[in-house]
């Protein structure tokens, strides 16, 4: 890259991520904004408010995949946040997109808030849906299952399906599950 594509790249990236800012920052208050109303690279959506309706921040990490992307940075710096952090390849599109999701998640976290949806029953506290579970026999929740696994129209027409739901992250995080074959069939394949 050189110095000068590294400076560019780094524009770039700061240039994203102030963008996003202004699109989400009337709907997610934004930690740790310059004295000129900016952020760097990065920047940290609050979610700890939600806390008091029921909704974690875990609930919108996982809700973004059935949106179809990877849940950003969660809890770090400060617990209960997402940190975005958009870097300097994503165009524009991709940008709004996330935006979008976020956007939409966040009139989700209204529902709740003002009663319209159930509490422990919304798309949120259940997310992500597989097809598995949008497409079987049996759906007892109060939301439909459009709303489950397209929740906006561009999600049709690029349907990332999770291939597992909800799993329980602090277990995961302390519990080492392996399901590898024993290093000993290595050596016998070899021979």
């Amino acid at each position: 890259m050189g110095g000068e594509g590294l400076t560019a790249a780094t524009k770039y990236a700061i240039l994203n991520a102030n963008y996003m800012k202004a699109r989400l920052e009337q709907h997610y208050p934004v930690l740790y904004s310059g004295s000129q109303g900016r952020c760097a690279h990065e920047m940290i959506l609050d979610c700890r408010a939600f806390k008091a309706f029921g909704i974690e921040v875990v609930d919108i990490a996982k809700r973004l995949m059935d949106y179809g992307f990877h849940a950003p940075t969660v809890s770090f710096p400060v617990a209960g946040t997402l940190m975005v952090e958009p870097t300097e390849s994503e165009p524009k599109h991709e940008l709004d997109r996330f935006c979008e999701a976020m956007i939409s998640i966040r009139k989700e976290i209204s529902e709740v808030e003002s009663g319209v949806s159930d509490k422990a029953d919304n798309p949120l506290k259940n997310a992500p849906h597989t097809a598995v579970t949008v497409t079987g026999d049996v759906w007892e929740h109060p939301y439909s299952r459009k709303t489950a696994a397209f929740p906006l129209p561009y999600v049709a027409d690029h349907k990332f399906w999770p291939a597992v739901g909800r799993v329980n992250d602090s277990y995961g995080d302390r519990s080492l599950v392996c399901a590898c074959p024993p290093i000993e069939s290595y050596s016998e394949e070899l021979a």
